[in-house]
């Protein structure tokens, strides 16, 4: 009797009791899975998506709708994950970077914080961002904002870490997500390549050369308008490789960042075989200068400042400094309080507003 009754206990336990949970189970509601709702659908047509000109390339030159060649001045904001984590991100601190002169703003979006703030989150900041730029009549540059050597994917600092996927996700994400957008004129691929003297591993030029052009194809699967910006080696200084080996896609541009420490004097002609030439054939933009980080510079007529805006302009390439911000440097203001200006912001407000001519270098 005692066997029959464990052999009961087993068959229930083995083929009765497990129908009855599944049962129970199969009457709870199910799971909504985050992945479910829709995110990266395409967004709502912008009706200010054309209230600026397109601005396209034409031979060596960023050109208007009327064929008219623009130079841009600009500036760089910090990043906007920052600039909102401390209260400051709202229209007022755009309409600040438009007193200081800018016609083109450069918006770094560094890796780690679109991850921590999630992409959805982050576009959001950036639409505000567009919306007011639009309304201030001011172009964007949005700039994937690593350090380092993406091939190998070693990073320069924790903050840049990232892959190749969430580059190639990022750009697939923003093309979508302002596609058609005049405002966003530009799209900086990779903020700065570098291998780091071969402490970040190797990196070849056309292996460079192919991830950007992997990255502008994709691009242009969304959105065939935008201008792709490809940096060269040296910490986006060098752009010699493009003499013998240019990225294989039309209208596009190049980046340098002329900082005063990346030659010795005298620069101009360092500056001309680095970067300079491609101008000849090429859109190039200085997506990065700046100086200050030494209280002591005296802005004088062979200071730094005046001379790289002076070959800059001569060489008829547009031009971004770097930070409008008071803690990142080298910092073009004080405070976030009273926005007043450093040494140098005050001269990239007048280089801004076309008050550094060669007569006014003294």
């Amino acid at each position: 009797m005692n066997k029959l009754l464990v052999l009961f206990t087993i068959l229930f336990v083995t083929t009765i009791l497990p129908l009855e949970i599944f049962a129970q189970e199969a009457e709870q509601p199910s799971y909504h899975a985050w992945w479910r709702d829709g995110f990266g659908r395409w967004p709502r047509r912008n009706p200010k998506a054309r209230s600026l000109p397109l601005i396209q390339v034409k031979g060596n030159s960023f050109v208007n709708t009327n064929g008219d060649t623009i130079l841009f001045r600009g500036l760089a904001i910090s990043d906007p994950d920052k600039i909102a984590n401390q209260g400051h991100w709202d229209q007022k601190h755009f309409e600040k970077v438009k007193e200081m002169g800018a016609t083109l703003v450069r918006i770094p979006v560094h890796p780690v914080a679109w991850r921590e703030r999630t992409p959805q989150k982050y576009l959001e900041l950036l639409d505000q961002a567009v919306e007011w730029c639009t309304d201030l009549k001011m172009y964007i540059i949005i700039d994937w904002h690593s350090i380092g050597n993406l091939n190998m994917e070693l990073f320069q600092n924790p903050m840049y870490d990232t892959t190749k996927k969430e580059t190639y996700e990022f750009w697939q994400t923003i093309a979508r997500h302002f596609r058609g957008h005049n405002t966003v004129a530009f799209y900086e691929i990779f903020n700065e390549p570098t291998i780091y003297r071969g402490q970040l591993g190797s990196m070849t030029w056309p292996e460079w050369k192919k991830i950007n052009e992997d990255i502008i194809r994709l691009i242009r699967a969304w959105d065939t308008e935008p201008i792709p910006l490809v940096a060269g080696f040296d910490w986006a200084y060098d752009l010699t490789p493009l003499r013998i080996d240019p990225i294989n896609a039309e209208g596009i541009g190049y980046v340098s960042h002329p900082y005063a420490h990346k030659r010795n004097q005298p620069w101009e002609p360092k500056w001309e075989e680095a970067f300079g030439f491609a101008a000849d054939n090429y859109p190039v933009m200085a997506t990065e200068l700046g100086f200050g980080m030494r209280s002591s510079d005296k802005i004088d007529k062979d200071h730094y400042g005046p001379r790289i805006i002076n070959y800059l302009e001569s060489r008829r390439m547009s031009w971004v400094c770097w930070v409008f911000d008071p803690e990142w440097g080298p910092n073009m203001m004080k405070s976030w309080e009273t926005y007043e200006l450093t040494p140098s912001g005050e001269f990239f407000k007048k280089a801004m507003h076309g008050q550094v001519r060669e007569k006014d270098k003294k």
